[in-house]
C-alpha cells in the first residue's frame, strides 16, 4: 500500500473519496437512515454487515420459483434448488483463497465448528491438547469445552489459552509459535479466531499453521471477523479446516447462512470420524435411499442437510459484488480507511481513549477497537445519539468498524468530530 499523507480536515476526506475507485459501491447498499432522514454513519459491518440493493431481487425469485413450481422449483427453478449451494461454492472459494472442493456453504457457524471439530479434534494418548487465545470468541469456547468433555477430557488439563504478555493487549506472533512449540507433541489441535472479534487484531494465519504442523497437529481457525475482511489464502497457507459465518462483512443477512473449509488432503480421506447426513452423500446415489452412507469428496462430504435456499439467494447477491471487486481491492482501500481512522482518533489527543488494535496494518482488518478509560460506556451512548452506529463490549471498548464496500473517508472523519466532541 502507498503511504498516504492523511490530514485532519473535511476537505482531504472529500478528496479521499472522489479518488477512490471503490465509492461507485456505497450506492449498491442500503444505509440506515436517522430519524430526521439523514444517513447513519453505519460502522457495525463487523456485526451485521448491510443490504445489498439486489438482494430483495434475488429472495424474490426464489418465492415466485415457489409459487409458480412448488416442488418442481427443485429442478425447474431459475436457479434450480436441488444444487443451490454449488452457485455459490466458486465466488465464496475466491474469498477465501480455497478450491471448490475444499469449500462448501452450509448451516451456522457454531454447527460447522462441531462438525469439523469430530473430524479434527483427535485426542489420542499424550497428544490430546487444544490450543485457543484467551479471549476467543465465547462461543468457540463453549464448543471446543463441550467437544473436550465429549472426549471424557478435563478442559483444565486439555485447554491451552494464549495470553499476551503483561501489560498488552495483543498476541506476539512469536509468542503463539513459543507456546506451539513448548507444548510439542503434547498437542492435538490448534484453534484460533483469524480476526479477534475484541481486540481486532487479525492473527498470522500461514506461520500460525507453519509452526502447527512442525510439531504434528491439525490446524483450524474461526473466520467470522476475517471472512469478507482480510486477504485470505486458506489453501496456500495449508490450514487443515476453518469456518465462518456470512452475517457480517459478507452481508449476507441476519442468521445468514455459513461456511467451511477442509483442506483438499482430505479430500478422500472417508475414514476421517464425522457426522453423517443426506445432503453430504455421492450425489448419484443419494435418491436411491440406501442404507450406507458414501460421502462426497471435499468439503461438501461434510454437510448435513439440503441447503436454505432463501438464505443463499441474500449471500448470492453479496457474493456477486464481492466477485466483481476481488478482495485485493477491497484490502487495499480498508487499510487506507483505517489508517486514515488511526490518524484521527491519534489526532484527538485525549488520555481517556486508547486504540487496542495493532498498529500494523497486516495485523489488523477493517476493525479498530478504542479503549475507553474507566469504561466509561457514556461515550459510546453519546456518539450513537449523535448518528454512529458502533458498538460497546465490556469491559472498556468501542469497535468501529468502517467497511470498504459502503463506508466512506468521509464518514471516518465525521465519526472522529463525533468522537472528539462527546469526549468533551
Amino acid at each position: 500500500m502507498l503511504k498516504i499523507e492523511y490530514r485532519n480536515d473535511a476537505e482531504f476526506s472529500q478528496q479521499m473519496d472522489r479518488l477512490d475507485p471503490l465509492a461507485a459501491y456505497r450506492d449498491r447498499f442500503y444505509i440506515p437512515l436517522r430519524s430526521d432522514g439523514s444517513e447513519v454513519i453505519y460502522f457495525t459491518g463487523n456485526s451485521l454487515g448491510l443490504m445489498p440493493r439486489t438482494a430483495r431481487g434475488f429472495v424474490d425469485q426464489e418465492l415466485d420459483d415457489w409459487q409458480k413450481l412448488a416442488v418442481e422449483g427443485h429442478i425447474k427453478a431459475k436457479t434450480p434448488w436441488l444444487a443451490y449451494h454449488e452457485f455459490l461454492t466458486e465466488q465464496m472459494a475466491h474469498v477465501i483463497g480455497a478450491k471448490p472442493i475444499e469449500t462448501v456453504v452450509m448451516n451456522s457457524l457454531t454447527v460447522n465448528l462441531h462438525l469439523l471439530l469430530v473430524s479434527f479434534f483427535k485426542p489420542k494418548g499424550g497428544r490430546f491438547k487444544v490450543i485457543i487465545e484467551k479471549g476467543a470468541f465465547p462461543s468457540d469456547q463453549y464448543a471446543i469445552t463441550s467437544q473436550i468433555r465429549c472426549h471424557g477430557l478435563d478442559p483444565r488439563d486439555t485447554l491451552t489459552e494464549l495470553t499476551p504478555r503483561e501489560g498488552e493487549s495483543t498476541l506476539r506472533t512469536e509468542d503463539i509459535v513459543q507456546a506451539v512449540e513448548c507444548n510439542g507433541d503434547s498437542i492435538a489441535t490448534i484453534l484460533l479466531g483469524g480476526v479477534n472479534y475484541y481486540s481486532g487484531q487479525a492473527f498470522d494465519m500461514k506461520t500460525i499453521t507453519e509452526a502447527g504442523h512442525r510439531v504434528g497437529a491439525i490446524v483450524g481457525f474461526d473466520l467470522a471477523h476475517a471472512v469478507g475482511n482480510l486477504e485470505l489464502q486458506m489453501h496456500d497457507w495449508d490450514v487443515d479446516f476453518a469456518v465462518w459465518c456470512s452475517y457480517k462483512y459478507l452481508n449476507g443477512g441476519p442468521g445468514a447462512v455459513a461456511g467451511a473449509f477442509v483442506n483438499e488432503r482430505f479430500a478422500t480421506s472417508f475414514d476421517l470420524c464425522r457426522l453423517a447426513g443426506w445432503w453430504g452423500h455421492d450425489k448419484d446415489s443419494r435418491f436411491l435411499m440406501g442404507p450406507e452412507f458414501r460421502p462426497i469428496p471435499g468439503a461438501e462430504g461434510w454437510q448435513i442437510s439440503n441447503p436454505p435456499i432463501l438464505q443463499m439467494a441474500a449471500l448470492r447477491a453479496s457474493l456477486e459484488i464481492f466477485e466483481e471487486v476481488g478482495m485485493s481491492a477491497l484490502r487495499q482501500k480498508s487499510e487506507s480507511l483505517t489508517g486514515y481512522l488511526e490518524f484521527l482518533v491519534d489526532n484527538i489527543g485525549n488520555e481517556r481513549i486508547s486504540i487496542v488494535t495493532p498498529r500494523d496494518p497486516a495485523q489488523r482488518g477493517c476493525q479498530l477497537s478504542i479503549r475507553v478509560k474507566g469504561g466509561d460506556r457514556s461515550v459510546h451512548q453519546r456518539i450513537v445519539s449523535q448518528g454512529v452506529s458502533a458498538d460497546w463490549r465490556e469491559p472498556d471498548v468501542i469497535r468501529v468498524a468502517p467497511a470498504p464496500l459502503y463506508n466512506s473517508f468521509s464518514e471516518v472523519f465525521k465519526f472522529s468530530q463525533i468522537l472528539r466532541e462527546c469526549l468533551g
